[in-house]
C-alpha cells in the first residue's frame, strides 16, 4: 500500500501539552494528523447534509403521506415491522 505524501508544517502547541505528551512518548504529529482527518471528514459529512436537506426533506414529506414502500416487510428495532 502506498504511503500517503508528508509535507512539514508549523503548529502553535500548548508548551505544558507538549512537554507532557513527549514524556509520555506519544507522537504528536500522528495525533494533529488524526485530528485534521476528522475535522475534514467532520466538515465534508455537515457539507452533504446541508447541500441534500432539501432532498431529505422531500423524501420526509413524501414517506409521512404515503408511508414507507416497504413497511409491511421491513422489521424495526423491537417490532416484528416498520409499522408495530
Amino acid at each position: 500500500m502506498p504511503t500517503a505524501q508528508k509535507r512539514k508544517t508549523s503548529l502553535t502547541i500548548d508548551a505544558d501539552a507538549l512537554d507532557q505528551a513527549k514524556e509520555l512518548g506519544i507522537n504528536v504529529s500522528a495525533i494533529a494528523e488524526a485530528a485534521v482527518q476528522a475535522a475534514v471528514a467532520e466538515k465534508r459529512r455537515k457539507a452533504w447534509l446541508a447541500e441534500n436537506a432539501d432532498a431529505f426533506a422531500a423524501q420526509a414529506d413524501w414517506h409521512e403521506q404515503h408511508g414507507h414502500p416497504l413497511a409491511e416487510i421491513i422489521a424495526a428495532p423491537g417490532a416484528t415491522s416498520w409499522k408495530d
